[in-house]
C-alpha cells in the first residue's frame, strides 16, 4: 500500500482502496495459534497478509481448538510492513476441564524476511521470527515444576511453493526450527528439568484449486516437566474465497497434554485481511 493509498484509507474512508493485494491468493497461508502467519500450529516463512514490497497489510483472526479434555480459544492480529517485517499479537485462553480452570497467555511476535520469495526465487523463502510469551495464570505451571512464567521462542523458517509439482497441482512445504523452553506452548510455563533446545516443525500442503488447500503439520515439543508432553499433528483444509477472508478446519492429534492422554479433536479458524 502506497502512502497515497494509505492516506485515502484513513482520511477519505474508501474501503475499496484499503486492501493490500500484491500476492497470489492463498500464498500467505493462514493464522497460527501463536499469532504468526503460517499454518495452524506451525509458523511459516511467509508473512501474514497480501502486502507486496510497496504495501502495508493488516490481518485479524480468531481460532478455537477442542479436544477431549481441553479447549483453546485465541484471537489476534498481524501487520505486514512492505513484505519485510511481520508484527503480531495473540491472546490465548486455555480451558482445563478436569480442573475447571482457565489458563491465559499473551504472545507478542515479530518475523523478518531474510531472503527469497515463496514462488519466484530458486531457493526457499527464509524468515527469522520470535514469539515472546507471558503467562498470566502461572500457579499451576509452578506447581508442576516450571521455572518461569514468561519466555521467548526464536525460530527460523523456510517455505517454498512449487507450481504444478504434483499431478499439475501446486505443492507447498515448510520447515521451521524453534529454539524454546516452553511447556505446552507456554501455557504451563517455561523451563523445568531441561534447558532450552531446538525442535523441528514441518508442514506440507497441496492446493487443489486457487481457493482450496489441504495439508498436514507436525510439531515436535519439549518435555521439561516430565509429563510425557507429546508432539502435535494435524490434517487441515483451508478455503480462500477471496483475498479478504479465509476459513480453516483441521483434525488434531495432540496425544498427551499435562499427563492426560488421547487428546484428539477439531480446530476451526477465521481470518480477515485488510
Amino acid at each position: 500500500m502506497t502512502i497515497k493509498r494509505f492516506l485515502s484509507c484513513v482520511f477519505l474512508i474508501l474501503p475499496t482502496l484499503c486492501f493490500a493485494d500484491g500476492k497470489i491468493l492463498a500464498t500467505p497461508g493462514v493464522s497460527q495459534i501463536e499469532g504468526s502467519g503460517g499454518g495452524g500450529i506451525v509458523p511459516w516463512a511467509q508473512l501474514a497478509g497480501y502486502a507486496s514490497e510497496d504495501e502495508i497489510a493488516a490481518s485479524a483472526f480468531c481460532s478455537v481448538a477442542n479436544v477431549k479434555n481441553f479447549s483453546l480459544n485465541v484471537c489476534g492480529a498481524q501487520a505486514n510492513l512492505y513484505d519485510r517485517v511481520e508484527l503480531s499479537i495473540a491472546q490465548q485462553q486455555f480451558d482445563v476441564d478436569p480442573l475447571n480452570v482457565t489458563l491465559k497467555q499473551d504472545i507478542y511476535g515479530a518475523k523478518f524476511r531474510l531472503y527469497g520469495d515463496l514462488i519466484y526465487s530458486n531457493w526457499p523463502q527464509f524468515s527469522l521470527g520470535l514469539q515472546h510469551k507471558r503467562l498470566k495464570t502461572a500457579d499451576i505451571a509452578f506447581a508442576l515444576g516450571a521455572k518461569e512464567k514468561q519466555g521467548t521462542d526464536i525460530y527460523l523458517a523456510a517455505s517454498k511453493l512449487h507450481l504444478g509439482a504434483i499431478a499439475g497441482y501446486n505443492f507447498l512445504w515448510n520447515a521451521t526450527f524453534r529454539y524454546t523452553q516452553a511447556n505446552e506452548m507456554g501455557l504451563l510455563g517455561f523451563g523445568g528439568k531441561n534447558s532450552a533446545a531446538i525442535f523441528p516443525e514441518l508442514s506440507a500442503a497441496i492446493l487443489l484449486s486457487k481457493h482450496i488447500a489441504i495439508g498436514i503439520e507436525y510439531r515436535k515439543k519439549p518435555d521439561n516437566l516430565g509429563l510425557n508432553e507429546s508432539h502435535w499433528r494435524d490434517m487441515f483444509i483451508a478455503w480462500f474465497p477471496n483475498k479478504h477472508i479465509n476459513l480453516t478446519a483441521a483434525y488434531l492429534d495432540l496425544d498427551t497434554i499435562a499427563g492426560i492422554g488421547n487428546q484428539q479433536g477439531f480446530y476451526f479458524s477465521l481470518s480477515g485481511q485488510f
